[in-house]
């Protein structure tokens, strides 16, 4: 599945490197690029795009002024130095917020909250045969997509993270926080159980001595998750 984009932005620098996030991010295609919202308002009407990566602070025409015009359909995502319009933000169509300056792995998740999005409305038009939901990760120096239903459970490692998979034997690495992670996994599939762990909720087979049991591993509930947790086991047991 493909999102179209613009970006708009005022600032020559902020400018190109948002086309080589967008660039970098198989999902994504480029359809629009502007130094201000005035220029972007008429291509926007002749070319609608799914997601918009908006700076807020422009000449002329803000970035707030701007989403006020903008199709329902088209999702933005603000891309500001300022964090004081983060709440006004959500007032009009924002669907996320990036302070600058900000990396590519906060830039992914973002996308990621994009093509999620899109996928979920996809759903609910009753569009039949959508495929199937993934999220794309960097390892080893490229993007690696990951297919949601395939993950057993994640492993974080300071920076570093584990992806383990059904049938894999080795895990993907990764150079990303579990917060990262977090934010990028939807909540009604995967759970966090343990700073260190995130499992599929579906994939939990057993559960033994507050630890949850995949083949020869054994992951730790730890207290801060474990009543979260119990909630979650009620509502799937039969006694």
């Amino acid at each position: 599945m493909m999102l179209t984009c613009f970006i708009i932005d005022d600032e020559p620098l902020a400018l190109g490197l948002l086309e080589n996030y967008v660039t970098k991010t198989p999902f994504l295609q480029l359809t629009g690029k502007f130094s201000s919202g005035v220029a972007a308002v008429e291509s926007l009407r002749e070319t609608p795009s799914d997601v918009i990566f908006l700076d807020i602070q422009m000449a002329e025409l803000s970035g707030m002024e701007f989403a006020r015009l903008v199709p329902e359909k088209s999702k933005i995502i603000f891309t500001t130095a300022f964090e004081q319009y983060a709440l006004e933000s959500y007032k009009v169509n924002a669907l996320d917020y990036l302070l600058k300056p900000f990396g590519y792995a906060d830039f992914l998740v973002s996308a990621n909250k994009a093509l999620q999005w899109h996928r979920i409305n996809i759903k609910s038009t009753r569009i039949e045969n959508n495929p199937i939901d993934c999220i794309f990760v960097k390892s080893d120096y490229r993007l690696v997509q990951v297919a949601l239903h395939n993950i057993l459970y994640i492993e974080g490692l300071k920076d570093y993270l584990k992806i383990y998979l059904e049938g894999e034997e080795k895990p993907i690495v990764s150079h990303i926080t579990m917060k990262v992670m977090e934010e990028m996994l939807p909540d009604h599939l995967f759970m966090r159980v343990h700073r260190s762990f995130i499992v599929q909720k579906d994939k939990i087979k057993a559960v033994e001595h507050n630890r949850i049991i995949f083949g020869k591993t054994h992951i730790p509930i730890s207290d801060s998750y474990k009543i979260a947790f119990q909630q979650f086991l009620e509502k799937q047991m039969l006694i």
